[in-house]
């Protein structure tokens, strides 16, 4: 069996990146998508979904060089599910709200914005950037 995920979004803010003890590195960013549409009773709507994506190896370090906050991704993976659920994972946020992330270990990202599109950035793209507090580890 086998299974493939496919989003084009904007990064949230700058990428993490870290050494596991091993000496591998991985680089984690989250990335919005939106979609916008007409509902029924005629009102415009606009829907954003975070996606966390994790990066290894020489591509993290690529990510970590070259990304930024607003940076245009298509990233390539697979979905990772919570074990316990096996859905999105799922925890309280600090006020006491649930909060959820879809989860995703890039085998590919490509790079879409140039970078005098990454520097006229105004955050206006993405929607607004999760606070740390909404991010479960």
């Amino acid at each position: 069996m086998y299974q493939k995920i496919l989003i084009i979004g904007n990064l949230g803010g700058d990428p993490e990146m870290r050494y596991t003890p091993t000496g591998q590195a991985v680089t984690n960013f989250s990335v919005a998508t939106n979609r916008q549409y007409t509902a029924s009773d005629g009102q415009q709507v606009k829907e954003t979904v975070w996606f966390r994506v994790s990066a290894w190896g020489r591509q993290a370090e690529t990510c970590n060089q070259f990304l930024k906050r607003g940076s245009r991704v298509l990233v390539e993976g697979r979905l990772n599910a919570d074990p316990a659920t096996g859905g999105p994972r799922v925890w309280t946020k600090q006020d006491g709200s649930p909060g959820a992330s879809f989860e995703i270990t890039a085998q590919t990202v490509r790079f879409l914005s140039t970078a005098q599109e990454d520097q006229a950035y105004q955050g206006s793209a993405v929607g607004e950037p999760q606070e740390e507090d909404d991010i479960p580890f």
